[in-house]
This record gives C-alpha cells, structure tokens and sequence, in this order.
C-alpha cells in the first residue's frame, strides 16, 4: 500500500476509563507506593510503539505529553532499543567515578560540539536534580560567592538545593524548611501576564531592571552573587516563552558583575524547541547547561555542562556512583543519531531537530487558528514541539478549573496531555511526531474544547 493511502490512526478506547486491570493496579498503586505520588489520570500504561501509548486493558492513547518531554524518539525506537540491547549484552555498570569508558567520553564529545565558543566539559548524573545539584555547587566553588538568583514559576528538581531554586508550586516546599540558604527567586517575563508593572515587549527589560536598580543596591550585593539559574523557556511555570531581548540583556548583566549564567535545558534541550538547545533561538553563550529528560529517550541521565575554566572543583569532591551509567549512555548516542539525522527515522526524511521545529510552527498555527473560536483559550505559544495552551475565563483570568476540564476531555478521547502552571496546558509529544499524527491530535484538541467550551 502507498504510504499516503494508508489509513490514518487514531485512538482506540475498548473500554471504559480506567478499565477493569488497569483499576485493580491504580487500588494496589494506592495502597503500596508513597503517598507524594501524583496521578492525574488513571492510565497504567503497558506497551508503546512510536507515538502511541496503551495500557493493560488494551486502550490506545496518542501521547501529547512524553513522559514530562522525557520520550524523546517515542517508545521503542529500532534505533535506541538496538543500541540498549547491543551496550545490556556488554556490560550493565562500572562506576564512571572510578572508570574512564568510550561510551561515555563519545557521548561527552558530542554533546560539547554542540556548544558555541570556549571549551566546556561534561558531568553526568541520573536526573534534572542532579545536574542542577551538580551547577550549583560548581559555581559556588568556583566564585567563592554564597548567593543565588532563581526565577518565579521556576522548576529545577526537588532534592534540596534544587527545590530551592524551584519556585512554581509551594507544595514543593511546604513543610521541608530551612532550605538552601542564600536563594532568592525574581518574576520571569511572561509576556501574556507581564509582571512589575510592565507589558508585553518591556517585561524582560522589567525584570533586568529591578535586579540591577532594586535587587542589587539593597539586599543583594551583586559581587557576592554567584549564579543567575534560568530557563530559556519557562517549563513547568506554564510554558513561557520571553521577550528575545531577556536571555541577551541577561548574558550582559551576568558580564557586567561576573555572576555565572546557568541555563536549565532539561525540558527545554535536546532538540524539543527546534534547535538543540533554545537558548540558541536568542544566540548567547551560557557559563553552565543543564540537561536530561530528553537526553536518553527515557532512561535516567543527565549532564551538566560548563565552561572548562570554571571546572576547578577538584578530584573526588563530586561524584555520582550511577550518573553516566552506560547503558543510559547507549541510549542518549542513539538518541543523538536521530536527532542529528534523519537516516536512521526514514519515515520523516530529517533529523528529529529539524522535525520538531517543522511540525511545531504548522501545530502553533493551527493552534492558534482554532484558539480564535474558543474564547477559554487565552493564548497559544512556544517554539518547536514545546507548545503551551492558556486557559482563561471570561474576564481573562487564569482558569485552572476549565483547563483541568480540558485535559480530562481530552483523555477521554485518547489524548494524552499534562498540565502546567496555573492554568496552562503542555502540548510535548515525542519529536518523531509526523503530520498525520499532529492532524489527529488537532482534532482531537478541538473535540475537548467543544467538550468544556
């Protein structure tokens, strides 16, 4: 059959939500694991191939979320599941804390190439956390200086110096006090809700202003700041993109008061806004990068990478005894092939870099046509595959309640989404995403909001 006559898939329901195996592991779930758990769906998934997802009863989802923008190549890539099987059959472990391993120093490389000007070099961990735990003490130890500037609506992980970074959601925090001492949190620019009294164009220009003229000359001594934390685009915090002249005003700010620029990739990296990393939409150099999620289409690792001159952090004083474990490894080179290439994924004919930035501009478009009939739907943004909904009500106000309505619609219909931010709606599917696929999760995006509308 002609690859354009084939019919097209959809989502399969055989059974009500969640059916009756799925239900009996959701009361077990419940019963046996810790109660910080979240589960905003009852779906226990069991199988995946490419970018659909089924669980134990046989339901088949299109899946819009990728695990928190984790699946990068989808579920079970030929590609990545042979270089796992190939790296299982050699060796599962060998701490790289102790042992050099090619896998891994190849992997290092790569990753660096990608990077604009000076040399950098590679830490690997297992998560987010990790590598911003890993930026963190880094820059401490290389400037001497005790404080730190993170951002509102921020997510950086929630192991302890992380989580006290995060600043979008205070459950994060409540009842886990003192945290890391010497943090403080400023507004991020959002353009749709632009703080400090500012508007759309000038709200990055707001933000830089009150850390050098408010900030700085008070309470926040400026040499004695270590490092700014960022995210070239605001995940958690309702996927935000800012104004173009923030990241470049902030680079220069950095300059001005030799604080160090961390930039956090790991939802936004590794392909997901249509270039490697977003920071290179706004052309700046970043003093650290940390990423993971993405970086192995699913199993945990992270790195985080700085600036050769600032890794003076000597031998033994960090470590992580599973970071860069080799398998994990395999499957972040395989990853990388295809996002790279696009030989390795002939269905698309082009890298998977390419392929989110192509598929991610038609599905804005789209999106933001369909908004226009839809009033609860206040705005529509992103770059690449990293697309955000805004739900309002009718005064235009946040509405985490039509938004919620929404993305239990739209799992009633077999779409697979994720809240984020307050009343914001995260659209991240896998990067292997093709036309036909993006088409059905369209239709099935305007079916739940003639649902809730």
């Amino acid at each position: 059959m002609n690859p354009a006559q084939a019919p097209v898939r959809r989502p399969e329901l055989r059974t009500a939500l969640p059916g009756p195996r799925s239900a009996e592991v959701l009361r077990r779930d419940r019963a046996a694991l810790a109660t910080c758990y979240t589960r905003p769906f009852p779906l226990v998934p069991d199988r995946g191939q490419g970018v659909w997802l089924s669980d134990l009863d046989g339901n088949t989802f299109l899946d819009f979320m990728a695990g928190i923008a984790v699946s990068t190549t989808g579920y079970h890539h030929p590609h990545v599941a042979a270089a796992i099987a190939d790296q299982v059959g050699r060796f599962l472990h060998i701490c790289l804390t102790d042992y050099a391993q090619e896998g891994t120093t190849q992997l290092a490389e790569r990753l660096l190439a990608h990077l604009p000007g000076d040399r950098y070099r590679a830490f690997f961990g297992n998560s987010g956390a990790e590598a911003v735990e890993a930026a963190i003490k880094l820059a401490r130890h290389h400037t001497g200086r005790p404080y730190l500037i993170s951002t509102l609506g921020s997510f950086h992980g929630r192991t302890y110096g992380a989580v006290s970074l995060t600043g979008s959601k205070a459950n994060y925090r409540r009842g886990f006090g003192p945290l890391l001492s010497g943090v403080v949190h400023v507004p991020y620019p959002n353009p749709f809700r632009p703080p400090l009294g500012s508007n759309p164009e000038s709200c990055g220009r707001a933000v830089l202003d009150y850390l050098e003229r408010e900030l700085f000359p008070t309470v926040l001594p400026p040499d004695e700041v270590a490092a700014i934390l960022v995210e070239p685009m605001q995940g958690e915090g309702g996927y935000i993109v800012p104004p173009s002249d923030f990241l470049p005003g902030l680079r220069a700010l950095c300059d001005r008061y030799g604080i160090l620029l961390i930039l956090d990739e790991v939802q936004t990296g590794m392909g997901r806004s249509g270039k490697m990393f977003a920071f290179e939409h706004d052309q700046i150099q970043p003093d650290m990068v940390t990423l993971a999620k993405g970086i192995a289409s699913g199993l945990p690792l992270s790195a985080m990478l700085a600036r050769e001159r600032l890794m003076t952090w000597p031998e033994g004083s960090h470590g992580s005894t599973f970071g860069g474990n080799p398998v994990a490894v395999a499957a972040a080179s395989a990853t990388l092939d295809l996002l790279e290439g696009g030989a390795l994924h002939p269905g698309l004919g082009t890298s998977l870099i390419d392929n989110a930035r192509i598929q991610g501009e038609w599905m804005l478009a789209e999106l933001r046509r369909l908004a226009a009939d839809f009033p609860a739907v206040g705005q529509v943004r992103g770059r690449g595959l990293f697309l955000g909904i805004e739900f309002v009500s009718a005064d235009g106000a946040e509405d985490p309640a039509v938004r919620d309505r929404f993305a239990e619609a739209a799992f009633r219909l077999g779409l697979l989404t994720l809240p984020c931010g307050y009343s914001s709606l995260r659209i991240s599917p896998p990067l292997i995403l093709n036309r036909q696929e993006a088409e059905v999760g369209l239709e099935l995006i305007a079916a739940a909001l003639r649902a809730v509308s």
